[in-house]
């Protein structure tokens, strides 16, 4: 007969008390939908939950985290479409969500953009300069690799990417390590050096994981948020401080709502090692406020002014770094072998600059998006985007002026405005959590 530690009989006996339980409900609120969320309590589960809903195009309004801290957790998320609309159930949509939201609570992580087997993933970083996105696909068309799908960030003069690609004649995976070795030569060449310019790994659909998440881990690692200018000025504002009675160290964050924006923070603590053990998070027009209490990995608080410090810049970078400079351009076009590197030719050519990409192929259709800018970062002038619109071809590339519109102009806006005092949310709303009955 199988014997079991005593700690393994209480893990089976929490984790069955606790079976993952999610609702989602679009009758108990009148401005959006209701999306309960109640599990054992695992490192990164509550990540993998924000995922799951950032994955379905959601936007999260406002919500409650709480946790016994102990072994299981409730979040309740609540949730609209783009336009602030509760969510329609097109396609089935909220019970695909229900699914996702079960599978991002077992044991197993969700791959939140899946990719097709065996292909060859590259991992770009390097300076940022107008043209860089133009030069590495017009290397990978000259090497023949055909660009599946990619992810490419900018910011503080940095750029991140990671590019899938096979091989462009026979569509079969990049295996061949001396072809690597010189698709990674190239590459680093065009990134101009440095040690960790690029690198290349073959992977499986299931070890990809978040896109999202591993761009801002690279950028992490290069250390681009420590290089902020300390007077740069910004409309998001981050402080961290102590809750000494009950070893919390609490984290507020006051910026501008936008799409992915409590993915972006929830990523950053949860690779940072801190667990959230309570918070809340709440919009009023386009302003978002969120609040954390959090704890490391090791259960104690944030201990040092250097520790501290981190954290500021880390959750700051991840805020700003997703939001999209530029006239975004949406392309949907029939693929076809260099469509890429022809395409951000004539963005370099008109002298604009991408300072973000998201490529998809589907089938033999390619919807990629992109922000543009002028070479100086600057808005681009209105008139040399039509030219660029007109030289591919308006039924193929279009600005896309509906999805996630901004909501207000940035004037006004300053370092710190708006950021709220030491458990203003928690304290207040933590009682409420599983009792909701209204949004308001």
């Amino acid at each position: 007969m199988e014997r079991y530690h005593p700690s393994e009989v209480y893990e089976l006996f929490v984790r069955h008390m606790n079976t993952p339980r999610v609702v989602v409900d679009n009758g108990a609120c009148e401005t959006a939908t209701l999306v309960q969320v109640h599990s054992a309590r695992k490192h990164g589960v509550l990540l993998e939950a924000v995922a799951a809903l950032s994955d379905h195009a959601v936007c999260v309004r406002k919500g409650y985290i709480s946790s016994d801290d102990g072994r299981w957790f409730m979040d309740v998320f609540h949730v609209t479409d783009a336009a602030g609309r509760k969510v329609a159930d097109t396609d089935h949509l909220l019970a695909r969500l229900e699914s996702a939201l079960s599978a991002s609570t077992d044991a197993s992580p969700t791959c939140s953009s899946p990719q097709p087997a065996r292909l060859c993933l590259l991992e770009l970083l390097g300076v940022d300069r107008p043209g860089l996105l133009s030069e590495v696909f017009a290397v990978l068309h000259d090497l023949r690799c055909g660009t599946v799908d990619a992810r490419a960030w900018t910011h503080g003069g940095r750029v991140a990417a990671l590019v899938f690609v096979r091989d462009e004649d026979t569509g079969a995976p990049i295996a061949e390590p001396a072809r690597i070795r010189r698709i990674e030569s190239r590459l680093r060449h065009v990134l101009r050096g440095g040690a960790r310019g690029a690198r290349t790994v073959l992977v499986d659909a299931a070890a990809v994981g978040s896109l999202d998440r591993r761009l801002h881990q690279l950028l992490n690692e290069d250390g681009e948020a420590g290089r902020r200018a300390p007077a740069t000025a910004t409309a998001t504002a981050v402080a961290v401080q102590e809750w000494g009675e009950r070893g919390y160290s609490v984290v507020t964050v006051s910026c501008r709502d936008r799409p992915k924006l409590l993915f972006d923070v929830v990523c950053t603590l949860t690779d940072l090692d801190y667990v959230v053990y309570h918070g809340t998070f709440d919009t009023d027009g386009d302003h978002a406020q969120q609040e954390f209490y959090i704890k490391r990995l090791d259960g104690r608080a944030i201990s040092s002014e250097a520790e501290r410090q981190r954290v500021i810049q880390c959750l700051q970078a991840a805020i700003e770094r997703r939001t999209s400079e530029g006239v975004r351009l949406e392309l949907r076009i029939t693929d076809r072998r260099g469509l890429l590197a022809y395409v951000t030719r004539v963005f370099r050519e008109n002298s604009l600059s991408v300072t973000h990409a998201e490529i998809t192929t589907r089938d033999d259709m390619a919807l990629n998006v992109f922000h543009v800018t002028d070479v100086a970062g600057r808005p681009a002038d209105p008139k040399t985007i039509d030219e660029v619109i007109h030289g591919i071809g308006t039924d193929s590339l279009r600005v896309d002026e509906d999805r996630w519109p901004r909501l207000c102009s940035t004037e006004g806006d300053g370092a710190g405005a708006g950021l709220f005092s030491l458990g203003s949310l928690v304290k207040k709303n933590l009682l409420k959590v599983g009792l909701i009955r209204s949004c308001s």
